[in-house]
């Protein structure tokens, strides 16, 4: 514990007007998670934030957000993203996330692997595997 994670000192910044604390070293999701929480209560930002990980998506800006840089996907990737964070923990197989993402009811599944791909190797380049390949059944996001 550090001078700063002291009960003192914590107790001295509530006093001074603080909301929250937050004890190095911490994810950048959870940071902005918890400003975003405090920011709804107050009514200034009515922003869906999902978190993963060190991963943050912003629903309305349709930004994502991972290890603190910005991730460029196509509107297809960061839907498919989306779709997965919703459901973080549970497998989707490739015919719920053709119905959700592109509204398909049959297709080629083949049209979901390629995204996939695009989709790990762009926050691949930002830290480790958030979306993992559960085989024969279809795919989950977790952290």
């Amino acid at each position: 514990m550090t001078a700063a994670d002291a009960p003192h000192e914590r107790l001295a910044g509530f006093a001074a007007g603080g909301d929250d604390y937050l004890i190095k070293p911490f994810l950048m999701a959870e940071l902005l998670a918890r400003v975003g929480a405090l920011l709804r209560r107050s009514g200034r930002l009515r922003s869906n934030l999902l978190g993963l990980g060190d991963l943050v998506i912003d629903e309305d800006a349709r930004t994502v957000v991972r290890a603190g840089a910005l991730v460029a996907l196509t509107p297809t990737e960061f839907d498919l993203l989306l779709a997965l964070a919703r459901h973080q923990r549970k497998v989707l197989s490739k015919l719920q996330l053709l119905s959700q993402v592109w509204g398909y009811e049959a297709y080629d599944p083949n049209l979901v692997e390629v995204h996939i791909s695009a989709l790990r190797r762009k926050l691949e380049a930002h830290g480790p595997r958030i979306v993992h390949t559960v085989r024969g059944t279809g795919y989950v996001a977790r952290a």
